[in-house]
């Protein structure tokens, strides 16, 4: 037992070691290179839609207010994640001290829990939009939208810290070599030396029934959706209906397609370049996505961008 706690107490100072994507040098410049452009990229095509649904007053609706907040969690889940593994690729030094890898859970889950509801609260607002258009400012008005955005911002701070404290309750007196190239608790529960894992289980079973009502009210919203859209008699005005919902359809399918993948495959004992890439897929392609979902099929986003630029042109001349 003295042992034991001797070994888990090393392993909270001297950290973790995180899995490279290659050992050659130049492969790991590539990827650090790449992983840089997509990180930029997905910084300023985030922050560009949070600054134009702030300055736009076009833009002041309830769609746009839940997009801002997405837009906010896929720039922190990114900047969580990306700039590590830039980092150490370069460096070729792959550890990550012990408080890095609770924060980096703590965080992931934090802004992934997050983005889930915010998802959820989207559909949620599709629905009274083109389901109940008559009643929809009443019911969609500032104090429910404020309400929606600050229980998703509750309940991803619930998860981060319910999954962080259920992971690192557990001892880690083996291999400190963790099989992904960040810090996730699957990875995690697959090098600890626990036992027993009743904390951090009840905690998954938690956030696996979470994540299936999101998905169920979801799926129901989209339902109705679909059904009020077909009985449309114009075409144009179905036309219209569904291009406000396919973006949202195209990001919900994307995280979570792309997550299911991540979290419910078998974690290898030596991860693959495949295995590594669909960890890309969850963590770093979703939020590089959706402002180009967004941004590319939305007149009203377009519209506001061509405001900014006369804006920047007009007082630059």
């Amino acid at each position: 037992m003295v042992e034991a706690r001797t070994l888990a107490n090393l392993t909270a100072v001297t950290g973790f070691f995180l899995v490279e994507f290659s050992d050659t040098r130049e492969l790991q410049v590539l990827h650090a290179f790449l992983f840089l452009l997509i990180y930029v990229a997905t910084l300023l095509g985030n922050i560009l839609i949070i600054v134009l649904v702030t300055m736009d007053q076009c833009l002041h609706t309830p769609m746009y207010f839940f997009l801002k907040n997405l837009s906010f969690f896929d720039l922190c889940l990114i900047s969580t994640i990306v700039p590590k593994s830039i980092l150490n690729s370069l460096s070729k030094n792959t550890s990550i001290s012990f408080p890095g890898c609770v924060l980096q859970v703590l965080l992931v889950i934090n802004f992934a829990g997050s983005e889930v509801s915010i998802l959820t609260a989207m559909s949620y607002d599709r629905y009274v939009a083109i389901c109940h258009p008559l009643h929809y400012e009443v019911i969609m008005n500032k104090t429910a939208c404020g309400k929606l955005a600050a229980a998703s911002w509750v309940l991803g701070g619930f998860f981060g810290g319910l999954y962080a404290t259920g992971t690192f309750s557990l001892s880690f007196c083996g291999s400190r070599r963790v099989p992904q190239f960040f810090c996730d608790v699957p990875s995690l529960l697959k090098i600890s030396c626990s036992k027993d894992h009743i904390t951090i289980n009840v905690s998954v079973a938690i956030g696996i029934f979470y994540g299936f009502f999101c998905l169920l009210a979801i799926v129901f919203s989209y339902i109705y959706i679909f059904n009020t859209v077909l009985r449309i008699p114009s075409a144009q005005g179905r036309s219209q209906a569904f291009s406000t919902c396919l973006p949202h359809l195209m990001v919900v399918s994307t995280f979570l397609l792309t997550g299911a993948i991540a979290y419910l495959k078998p974690v290898p004992e030596s991860p693959s370049l495949l295995d590594l890439l669909l960890s890309v897929l969850y963590a770093v392609l979703p939020p590089s996505l959706n402002p180009i979902i967004y941004s590319l099929r939305n007149r009203e986003i377009k519209a506001a961008l061509r405001k900014l630029r006369w804006k920047i042109g007009g007082s630059v001349k």
